[in-house]
């Protein structure tokens, strides 16, 4: 099934702060397999936004995802 880019867009926001959901929580609620979910972050992640690992708990972000957003990698260590 294909998505339009406002509900893909409206799925990306509930994993992100304050809402932080699931992904076995979203997929229940919006009736999108779990596999679609994975699939959209990790596209959205390829796109250089910063989207947690809601599967990782409810905080979500792991210590990569952290790193990441605060420019880790950029140019610190030359």
């Amino acid at each position: 099934m294909k998505y339009s880019p406002e509900r893909k867009e409206a799925v990306l926001k509930k994993m992100l702060p304050p809402h932080n959901r699931a992904l076995s929580e979203l997929a229940r609620e919006e009736g999108i397999s779990e596999a679609t979910l994975y699939h959209g972050r990790k596209e959205a992640r390829r796109q250089g936004r910063l989207l947690p690992d809601g599967d990782q708990g409810r905080e979500g972000w792991t210590s990569r995802d952290k790193f990441a957003a605060v420019g880790g990698g950029d140019g610190f260590a030359e």
